[in-house]
């Protein structure tokens, strides 16, 4: 039985990281060992990349390198961890992944989301997510978390004004892709959010077959 791949997006600050392990813990009391991957990252290769493209250092990258070097992560990640992972029909949980690239440099960087989907259409395949948990979370809030943090890679030094431009890029794509994009409310503590995102995921594993009670 094929697996599924699901995905979690927002802005930076909104939570999902925390709320993939909330749902991990989840899956595991529920007899299901999820994969739990990131992008990017994931692989040696696209660590190393990750390291690259988040280097706070790296202040003269353009933003068509950006895009590439994200979707090259993304090439590796899928030939090596997900696309095996959802044929042995596992679960996968995947912190950030083509609708992240769709909004930060289609959108905040203004590369257009069509010409990034098509450089990571190249990159990745056929492999897109079963469904993706979009957190929204106010933006301003988001700022303020990530202000809060003593040390930031390169894309947590952008102001504000990016951070709503971000946000109305995750809109606009949840508005584009209803069907796989769970729009869900995360303006609330951490779990309340845990409790959507879990009745969420239970509806999306019994239409799948995977969880038969």
């Amino acid at each position: 039985m094929k697996g599924l791949f699901i995905t979690f997006e927002g802005v930076d600050g909104c939570g999902k990281s925390t709320q993939m392990r909330f749902l991990s813990e989840y899956l595991m009391e529920n007899g299901i060992t999820p994969v739990l991957t990131r992008e990017p990252g994931g692989t040696v290769v696209s660590e190393k990349i990750r390291d690259l493209v988040l280097d706070i250092e790296n202040t003269e990258m353009g933003d068509r390198t950006e895009a590439l070097l994200y979707a090259a992560a993304r090439a590796q990640h899928v030939e090596q961890v997900i696309s095996p992972a959802v044929e042995r029909g596992e679960v996968v949980l995947c912190d950030r992944f083509i609708d992240s690239s769709l909004a930060y440099q289609g959108v905040g960087r203004g590369l257009g989301v069509e010409a990034v989907m098509n450089i990571n259409q190249f990159a990745m395949g056929s492999m897109m997510p079963d469904k993706t948990f979009f957190l929204d979370f106010p933006p301003h809030l988001a700022f303020e978390r990530m202000s809060k943090k003593r040390v930031h890679d390169r894309l947590e030094t952008q102001e504000e004004e990016f951070y709503i431009l971000l946000y109305n890029g995750f809109v606009k794509l949840s508005e584009m892709y209803p069907e796989r994009i769970v729009r869900i409310d995360a303006s609330g503590d951490k779990y309340t959010t845990q409790d959507i995102v879990r009745e969420k995921m239970t509806e999306i594993l019994k239409a799948g077959g995977v969880w038969n009670e």
